[in-house]
């Protein structure tokens, strides 16, 4: 049975090589999805190396020079094998790459291979890269230059970012109150994104999203498919064996040289941002998980003591693996949101490959993904079903609802009904309640008026409207 599978896969391989060769290419390209330590890179090179794929990698953080290990970058073995782009290209230093400046590169890189007859091959990483280059959600780049450069641009934005949130809320409610209406008074990355663009065009930054939804292809959900037919592969494990191997590996990259590679990087490029109070790990790839969590152990003083050392040294580590193991979770979360439970033809199919099994891998993830890529090369219905998950619900995730008695600001009509389930609501209910007989919900709780039918659904473009964001 066993050589039976393999020679049929070989077949179905060199099929869709054929295919790929002979261009009545379909898909039109291939997006590796999943949590960090799934083996998304792995897949790629082997999907790559067998139908003349090259790979994209849509990972914020890899685009910039340094810190290999801990950006977990792929080995210059593993380039060699197949052809990759989008890593290491960028200045440590350089603190206002976008996500526009990626998809520019990313979308010219497409073309020439789509040009060569080679197969794009994205993996990531990054969310809102990856919605970048699958939906057209974001403002055209000849739209954003007001004649300073995209420089200019980025520096102005963290200019505004430098106001308090209550101060940019103001004045984003001033020119588009559709926006701020979206958008919680304390997210100041995303207003300040959205007055830059009301800055820069002319246009508020809602007008934009309305104008994309309404392209033709593009519907509530946001802006058209930016290419026919991609191949989405999710790549999902059982957390309780995903969190053991990703605690494996940052012991490994502990062995392989993560402090030598930290410690080298802050002395070049980090420790006079410490000694003059500048630090930031908020931008460009000082945000990169691992960085910071080092920082009391990179900034120790020099009488410190080697059991002090050693400490801040494990206190890091463990910080390492907890915010691994969460930004594995987030990933995972956003897959589902974003592809598995939104409505709409827009959304395209995803197929996903159980690697909970490493020693299974080629039977339950490599295999099975190239029998999907040859059916769809011969325009074929794949035997294996693209996932779905029941319960996708249309509601509206930025409505905007105040509760006075709490002295919140909730956005998201399931985040406002489960502030009003909450234990600390209820105390503030019975607070009020013992103090004037207010009703049962007690006190003023307030909600902005209903949104357009178009605003109640999810949109790609709601993460992407930070898209200066690095991270």
């Amino acid at each position: 049975m066993a050589v039976w599978l393999a020679s049929g896969i070989m077949a179905a391989s060199t099929r869709s090589m054929k295919c790929a060769l002979g261009r009545a290419m379909s898909p039109s390209l291939v997006v590796i999805l999943g949590a960090t330590g799934t083996g998304k890179s792995k897949l790629a090179i082997e999907i790559g190396k067998r139908l003349r794929g090259e790979i994209i990698s849509a990972d914020s953080m890899q685009v910039y020079q340094g810190l290999d290990i801990i950006t977990n970058k792929v080995t210059s073995e593993e380039r060699a094998q197949c052809r990759h782009h989008m890593i290491g290209f960028v200045d440590p230093l350089v603190s206002n790459y976008t996500v526009v400046d990626f998809r520019n590169k990313a979308v010219l890189l497409i073309d020439d291979m789509h040009h060569q007859d080679k197969l794009p091959i994205v993996v990531g990483g990054t969310n809102y890269y990856i919605e970048s280059l699958l939906w057209r959600v974001l403002v055209d780049a000849e739209r954003e230059d007001s004649g300073d450069g995209e420089d200019g641009n980025a520096d102005r934005k963290l200019e505004l970012e430098k106001l308090g949130g209550a101060e940019l809320h103001k004045r984003l409610m001033e020119v588009d109150p559709k926006m701020a209406a979206m958008l919680h008074p304390n997210d100041k990355r995303k207003i300040a994104r959205s007055l830059q663009i009301h800055q820069e065009t002319g246009v508020p930054h809602s007008s934009w999203l309305e104008e994309q939804r309404g392209q033709q292809g593009g519907d509530g959900l946001g802006g058209p498919l930016r290419y026919p037919d991609p191949c989405i592969f999710w790549l999902h494990a059982d957390m309780d064996a995903l969190d053991k191997r990703l605690d494996t590996r940052v012991d490994e990259m502990l062995s392989g040289g993560l402090i030598d590679e930290l410690g080298d990087f802050h002395v070049r490029f980090n420790r006079r941002n410490v000694q003059n109070d500048s630090q930031n790990y908020q931008h460009g790839i000082f945000q990169s998980i691992g960085f910071k969590e080092f920082h009391d152990y990179l900034t120790a003083p020099e009488n410190s003591t080697q059991q002090e050392i050693d400490a801040l040294r494990s206190k890091g580590v463990d910080a390492l693996k907890i915010a691994t193991r969460r930004y594995a979770r987030k990933q995972n979360k956003w897959v589902r949101n974003r592809f598995l439970k939104r409505p709409g033809d827009s959304v395209p199919a995803v197929y996903g490959l159980d690697v909970t099994d490493v020693a299974r891998w080629e039977e339950t993830v490599l295999n099975p993904a190239l029998q999907i890529l040859d059916s769809l090369c011969k325009g074929e219905v794949p035997s294996v079903p693209p996932i779905r998950l029941e319960g996708a619900e249309l509601r509206n995730k930025r409505s905007q609802h105040t509760c006075d008695l709490c002295d919140k600001v909730i956005i998201g009509d399931l985040e406002w009904t489960a502030h009003l389930k909450s234990k600390k609501h209820h105390f503030h209910v019975r607070k009020k309640r013992k103090s004037d007989g207010t009703s049962e919900n007690g006190g003023r709780c307030s909600a902005s008026p209903p949104a357009s039918d178009a605003e109640t659904r999810t949109n790609p473009s709601e993460s992407l409207q930070d898209t200066n964001a690095a991270h």
